[in-house]
């Protein structure tokens, strides 16, 4: 490990690995080599480590790591940075960060570059940072930097309380955004109310296009954040104003959809959408400043 250490390391670690994919019954500990730092690599060590769906998908067998990538699960975290590699300020040894990981999070030590890192604000639980940057990084790229939110704009959120939904809501209303969410139940709805949201449509008791469209006075929303796909693609496009803009973000409801490409002619919508796990370091880079 070429580094810059701070405490005395081990040479191995407890990690949590898998021998076969399945569900959470097939994850077990074990001991594997602690982390190589590349130069502009720092070494965390793991307070906590968040649980994101990929990390889920991974664990079944469906979704590999990309090349060079940890085998192990876990892309974000939230710890001490005991170890630093020869490109990165050695004034880092001791911050406290939460950092979006390329994977090796669910260990007791984790590498990330140290741009991915994010300082922890005072006053902020360790456990409350671990679960900030896959979803941080994730809707500020794909609600502001893709779906082009401005001040004052609309926006459809579908998964009101799942973690890309509550982030979405709150980065939303602090940029007086109008927010429409859509949730499973009442209580949902409830909860995604309680942190901002304007509207929250129960999708199995509504119809969310007829929903959206008395709400916004027949003008529809500027943006669509969509983690289901399928068939959802259609309605989402009948809920656009002119000029809207919709963004992919997950295909929860199928990978294909059928749609009315005159439509997006002539009322000119944009669709667009990203993953993030695969994006080049110097990316992450950026998303993070």
């Amino acid at each position: 490990m070429i580094a810059e250490n701070g405490p005395d390391l081990p040479e191995n670690m407890r990690a949590i690995g898998f021998d076969a994919p399945g569900g959470p019954d097939v994850l077990r500990l074990e001991t594997v080599p602690l982390p190589r730092l590349r130069p502009d690599d720092v070494l965390i060590r793991v307070a906590y480590a968040g649980v994101n769906r990929p990390d889920c998908l991974q664990r079944a067998g469906a979704y590999p790591p990309p090349p060079g990538a940890s085998p192990l699960l876990g892309l974000e975290v939230s710890g001490d940075i005991v170890a630093v590699g020869t490109e990165v300020p050695h004034e880092m040894i001791g911050q406290f960060v939460a950092a979006l990981t390329p994977g090796g999070g669910y260990a007791e030590y984790c590498a990330a570059h140290w741009q991915h890192c994010l300082a922890v604000p005072e006053g902020m639980l360790l456990a409350e940072a671990a679960a900030l940057p896959e979803t941080l990084f994730t809707v500020w790229h794909n609600l502001f930097e893709r779906g082009l939110a401005r001040d004052g704009e609309t926006v459809l959120i579908h998964g009101g309380t799942s973690g890309i939904g509550t982030m979405a809501i709150m980065l939303a209303k602090a940029f007086a955004m109008q927010v429409i969410v859509t949730c499973g139940d009442a209580a949902k709805c409830a909860a995604a109310a309680r942190i901002g949201a304007d509207l929250a449509i129960n999708y199995r008791e509504q119809d969310f296009v007829e929903a959206v469209m008395a709400h916004t006075g027949s003008k529809g929303v500027n943006i669509v954040l969509d983690m289901v796909s399928g068939d959802y693609v259609a309605r989402n496009l009948k809920c656009l104003a002119e000029d809207g803009r919709h963004v992919t973000i997950a295909v929860l409801g199928g990978v294909k959809a059928d749609l009315n490409m005159a439509a997006v002619m002539m009322r000119r919508l944009t669709l667009t959408g990203s993953t993030l796990r695969p994006r080049s370091d110097a990316f992450k880079s950026a998303l993070a400043d």
